[in-house]
């Protein structure tokens, strides 16, 4: 089985390229710091970090490129990809990247994040702060009503 979950901030905002061709589609390149668990720096004692590459398509990328900015904190769900390449001085280069099926934010409101809110892999809103009771929850401020079940 190949399924990794992550979370950690985003390092800069998304990148996103759009695919040639007829059926052109976005694609988004992010890196998260995901903090290495128990594992302290030993100059300073801070928490050492992984920085690690995450590519997501379609939708998700759209959403990437709309939504998620540089230090914003971030829940991942994936599959890990592996491969190589010849660099220029004829080097093999090694990567590993995040094929992203899931992202959300894991930041509420009141920490500094937008909130916790996904339209990864449909469209879904859940976890915003104010829960408005017969399974009805507050909208996040900037969520467009494009895309929501219930338009």
């Amino acid at each position: 089985m190949n399924r990794v979950i992550l979370m950690g901030r985003l390092v800069r905002d998304p990148e996103i390229r759009y695919s040639q061709g007829e059926n052109s589609m976005a694609i988004a390149r992010y890196t998260l710091a995901v903090d290495r668990r128990g594992r302290r720096n030993q100059n300073d004692g801070q928490p050492t970090a992984d920085f690690i590459r995450c590519v997501s398509f379609g939708q998700r990328a759209e959403f990437a490129e709309k939504y998620m900015h540089q230090g914003m904190r971030m829940l991942v769900s994936g599959s890990i990809q592996t491969g190589s390449y010849q660099n220029k001085d004829g080097q093999t280069v090694y990567t590993t990247d995040i094929i992203v099926d899931d992202q959300e934010f894991a930041d509420s409101k009141g920490q500094g994040g937008n909130t916790s809110y996904s339209r990864s892999s449909g469209p879904y809103v859940g976890g915003g702060e104010e829960d408005l009771g017969e399974g009805f929850m507050n909208i996040p401020d900037g969520v467009e009503d494009e895309g929501l079940p219930f338009t």
